[in-house]
C-alpha cells in the first residue's frame, strides 16, 4: 500500500490545531472560574440577576435549561439589583419556585438585592448576603411626570377626547385628580400584598409579624438578619459551598454558567462609556407601571 504523506500530514497538523484549541478553552475556563468546557459529573448552576428587572426571557431560558439538566444538582442565584417591574419579576420568581421545587435554590445577594430583587430572593430555600448587602425596600412605587408648566410656558396645550374617566390616567398633561390617585392607591395596595404575601410565604413568617418592615424601607445584611428576611451573613462563595454541601459535591464542585449575552462591538462601546462617564445604562428596556424598585441605586 502506498503512503500518502500530504494526507498524513494534514491529519496531523488538523489534530494539533484540534488540541490547540481544546487548551485555549480549557485555559480560559480556568483564568475565568466559569465552565467553558462541560466535563462529565454533577455540577452547580450559577444563575445571575443584574441591574433592573424589566426583560424576563433570558433570566427564564437560563432557569428552564439548568431545572430540566439532570447534572446540574443545585443552583445558586446571585442578585445585583434594585427591582424593576412588578409583572417581570413576578414572572421570574414563579419560575424560581419550580426550579425550587425540583433541586435545590440557594441565594447570593450581592451589593443591593432590594425591592423586586428580594422578591426573586425568597423564592431561595437559603438566603446568604454581605453584612453591608442593601436590600428590603419591599414596597410598590408609581410615578408620573408633569409637564404642565413647561407646556404652558412655551405655548403647548393638549386637548383629550377619551371614552370614560379613567382613560388618561398618568397622563403628563394634567394634574391627578382625587380619584385618580384614590383608583391608583388601590391598585399599588394590591401588588404590595401579593409582594408581602410572597414574602411570608417564602420565609415562613406571619404577614401580620412582617408588617413594620414592609413600608419600603432599606436594611443592611446584618439588620435583614436580625429580623429573619435572610438566613446567614457570606458570600458568593459561602453560597457556593453551602450547594455543594447539601448536594454532596465536595469542597469545590464543578460549576456551569449560562452562555454570556453577545453584543456587538457598537453597542458594547457605547454602553461602556454611557456607565463610565453617565453613570447609566443605555437599555432598550424601560420598566413601566407599578415597579417593585429602589429608586436609590
Amino acid at each position: 500500500m502506498k503512503k500518502r504523506p500530504f494526507l498524513m500530514a494534514s491529519m496531523t497538523i488538523g489534530g494539533a490545531i484540534f488540541l490547540v484549541f481544546l487548551l485555549v478553552v480549557f485555559l480560559a475556563g480556568l483564568l475565568s472560574g466559569r465552565s467553558i468546557i462541560v466535563p462529565g459529573g454533577d455540577k452547580i448552576g450559577i444563575l445571575e440577576v443584574r441591574g433592573t428587572i424589566v426583560d424576563t426571557q433570558r433570566i427564564i431560558a437560563q432557569i428552564d435549561e439548568f431545572r430540566d439538566r439532570d447534572d446540574i444538582k443545585a443552583v445558586v442565584l446571585r442578585i445585583d439589583s434594585p427591582g424593576g417591574g412588578v409583572a417581570p419579576s413576578q414572572e421570574i420568581h414563579a419560575e424560581l419556585k419550580r426550579l425550587a421545587g425540583k433541586k435545590p435554590l440557594v441565594v447570593s445577594m450581592g451589593a443591593v438585592a432590594a425591592s423586586g430583587g428580594y422578591y426573586l430572593a425568597v423564592a431561595g430555600e437559603r438566603l446568604f448576603a454581605n453584612p453591608g448587602t442593601i436590600t428590603g425596600s419591599i414596597g410598590v412605587i408609581m410615578s408620573f411626570p408633569d409637564y404642565q408648566g413647561l407646556m404652558g410656558k412655551i405655548g403647548i396645550k393638549t386637548e383629550v377626547v377619551k371614552s370614560g374617566q379613567f382613560k388618561d390616567i398618568g397622563s403628563s398633561s394634567r394634574e391627578l385628580t382625587a380619584a385618580d390617585r384614590k383608583l391608583l392607591q388601590g391598585m399599588i395596595d394590591n401588588v404590595h400584598a401579593q409582594f408581602v404575601q410572597a414574602i411570608s410565604e417564602g420565609r415562613n413568617i406571619p404577614v401580620d409579624r412582617l408588617r413594620p418592615y414592609v413600608d419600603g424601607r432599606i436594611f443592611t445584611g446584618q439588620q435583614a438578619l436580625a429580623i429573619g428576611l435572610i438566613d446567614e451573613l457570606g458570600t458568593l462563595n459561602d453560597a457556593i459551598r453551602y450547594a455543594a454541601g447539601i448536594s454532596g459535591l465536595g469542597e469545590k464542585p464543578e460549576l456551569v454558567y449560562p452562555e454570556p449575552e453577545h453584543r456587538d462591538f457598537i453597542e458594547r462601546l457605547l454602553q461602556g462609556a454611557a456607565n463610565r462617564y453617565l453613570g447609566m445604562s443605555l437599555s432598550r428596556n424601560v420598566a413601566i407601571g407599578p415597579q417593585y424598585l429602589w429608586n436609590g441605586y
